[in-house]
C-alpha cells in the first residue's frame, strides 16, 4: 500500500542523525538557490521551474506506485526517462550552461575598485542627464562578469576612454553610430553601433515601450550586464538588469542605482578597468 511506504519512510527518517539531515537539506537548498538565481530573468527561468515541478511530481508518483510491487513497468519507464531528460536539459539550456562555464573560468582576483565604479557611474550619469533633457535616445550596456561577444552583433570598435562627452557625441542625432547600442567595458567604451537581441513584446512591462527598451531587456536576459536606456519620446531613464526593467528615474537616482548595482556585483577587470586610477585625468576624477 502507498500508505505503508509513506509510514516506512517516516520511520526511517526518525533513525537518521538530525545533524546529517540538516546538512543535507542545507546543501540541497543552497544548490537550488544558486541555480534559480543564475537563471533568474533569463528565458530559461520559466521553463526550468516548470520542468523541476514536473520531475518532482513524476518521481514521487513513480516511487509511491512502483515500490508497492505493482506498476513496476511505470517505475522502469520513469528511470529510463530520467536519462533522456538529462540529455534534453543539456540541449535546452546550452546557452545557460555555456555562460556558467565562462563565469567559472574568469579570474576572480582582478576586480574593479570603488573608485572605478564611482567614475563609471559619474560619466554615464552625466551623459544620460544631458541626453534625457534633450530627448536623445540612447542605450548604454555595461559588461560585467559575462562577456557579451556571443550575444551582440556588429558595431564599430572604439576602445576609447569612457567619457560623458564621447557618449553624448555618439548618441547625438545624425551621427553615424547614434541609432544602436554602446558597449562599456570597465572604464572603456569598447564599441558603438552594436545590434542587441530583442526581448519578446510579451516580456515587456509596458507594451508601449519600443525596440530600444526591448533591446535593453533582451541583452540582460543573456547574462549579468546592465543596460541604461534613455527614451527618445519622453527622455525617461531606466535600467535593465537580468531581464527586468526599472521604473523611470532621475539622473541622481541613476547614479545611486549604478553605484549600488555595480558594487553589489563588481565586474571583472577587463581592458581599461585594470588600469591604475593614477593614469586618469585628475580634474575629471574630482568632478566625478
Amino acid at each position: 500500500m502507498v500508505s505503508d511506504r509513506i509510514l516506512g519512510l517516516l520511520s526511517r527518517l526518525a533513525t537518521y542523525s538530525p545533524v546529517e539531515v540538516a546538512v543535507e537539506i542545507l546543501v540541497i537548498w543552497l544548490m537550488m538557490y544558486l541555480v534559480i538565481r543564475f537563471v533568474q530573468g533569463t528565458r530559461a527561468a520559466g521553463a526550468l521551474k516548470g520542468l523541476l515541478v514536473l520531475v518532482v511530481l513524476v518521481t514521487i508518483g513513480s516511487r509511491l506506485l512502483g515500490g508497492t510491487g505493482s506498476f513496476q513497468r511505470i517505475g522502469l519507464l520513469h528511470d529510463k526517462f530520467l536519462a533522456l531528460f538529462a540529455i534534453a536539459l543539456v540541449v535546452i539550456f546550452q546557452p545557460e550552461l555555456r555562460r556558467a562555464l565562462v563565469r567559472l573560468g574568469e579570474t576572480p582576483f582582478l576586480r574593479g575598485t570603488p573608485r572605478d565604479i564611482q567614475i563609471l557611474a559619474g560619466e554615464i550619469t552625466q551623459a544620460c542627464s544631458y541626453l534625457s533633457r534633450a530627448k536623445f535616445g540612447a542605450i548604454i550596456v555595461i559588461e560585467r562578469n559575462t562577456p557579451l561577444a556571443g550575444v551582440v552583433e556588429g558595431g564599430t570598435v572604439l576602445n576609447a576612454e569612457l567619457s560623458a562627452r564621447i557618449l553624448q557625441t555618439i548618441f547625438f542625432p545624425g551621427s553615424a553610430l547614434h541609432d544602436l547600442a554602446v558597449i562599456v567595458k570597465g572604464r572603456t567604451i569598447h564599441a558603438a553601433g552594436v545590434q542587441l537581441p530583442l526581448a519578446e513584446p510579451g516580456e515587456m512591462p509596458d507594451p508601449a515601450l519600443g525596440s530600444r527598451h526591448r533591446a535593453g531587456v533582451g541583452v540582460t536576459k543573456e547574462g549579468d550586464a546592465l543596460a541604461v536606456i534613455v527614451s527618445e519620446e519622453s527622455g525617461a531613464i531606466r535600467i535593465a538588469e537580468r531581464g527586468r526593467l526599472s521604473d523611470p528615474m532621475s539622473a541622481d537616482d541613476l547614479r545611486d542605482e549604478l553605484m549600488f548595482r555595480m558594487a553589489r556585483e563588481r565586474p571583472t577587470a577587463r581592458g581599461a578597468l585594470a588600469e591604475s586610477t593614477s593614469d586618469q585625468n585628475p580634474d575629471r576624477e574630482a568632478a566625478a
